[in-house]
């Protein structure tokens, strides 16, 4: 006799917890959880999105493994590469980039502008300054190397191929949904945003 699946769906949805429990022993897809269709883009909004889409927390992982009491300190660059290596990781869906001549591979791009500039902006341009800067700012970007100078000091990251992302509209996305974490990246401080509620 052939049961289709939507049949059955209706007949557990219906029995008393029993009869679920019964039908759920015959038919293990019936407990499952609906999957999650809606593009990534709409289910990842921030850190407890991209924990819940990895099924661990790989910050709290990483502390687990680390030893503690002993002077070993954990940096703010630190902790925000292992969360920028998750939600490339999530964000890609699985891409991993292969390095092949016609690949193409994106990441965010960020500028450094002084407080005139910023004075001048608009509120929608303001909401994504991440940190004023005063005298000279320079920055320069890619995905094997990206550097920022002249802040008060000198800073310098490396943005490997784990930060990179398979679309340019998922590199714009991760940079703007996750600009406190790539500031904490670039500079190795807590940073604040312009918009607090980002």
């Amino acid at each position: 006799m052939e049961i289709k699946f939507e049949n059955a769906k209706a007949a557990y949805n219906a029995a008393s917890e029993s009869g679920k429990r019964i039908l759920a022993m015959l038919i293990p897809e019936l407990n499952e959880e609906p999957k999650d269709t809606r593009p990534i883009t709409e289910r990842v909004k921030c850190w407890d999105d991209v924990v819940r889409e990895l099924g661990y927390d790989p910050v709290e992982r990483m502390l687990d493994h680390c030893e503690r009491g002993d002077g070993f300190d954990i940096e703010p660059d630190e902790i925000a590469y292992i969360k920028l290596k998750a939600i490339a990781k999530v964000l890609n869906e699985g891409w991993e980039p292969q390095f092949t001549t016609d690949e193409y591979r994106y990441f965010p791009w960020f500028y450094l502008y002084t407080q005139e500039e910023i004075d001048e902006m608009t509120e929608d341009e303001r909401s994504r300054v991440v940190l004023r800067s005063g005298g000279h700012a320079s920055a320069c970007g890619g995905v094997a190397c990206a550097d920022a100078l002249s802040d008060s000091a000198n800073a310098a990251a490396n943005y490997g191929s784990r930060l990179a992302f398979k679309t340019r509209e998922l590199a714009i996305y991760a940079g703007q949904q996750f600009v406190d974490i790539w500031a904490d990246f670039a500079f190795g401080r807590k940073t604040k945003s312009a918009d607090a509620s980002k």
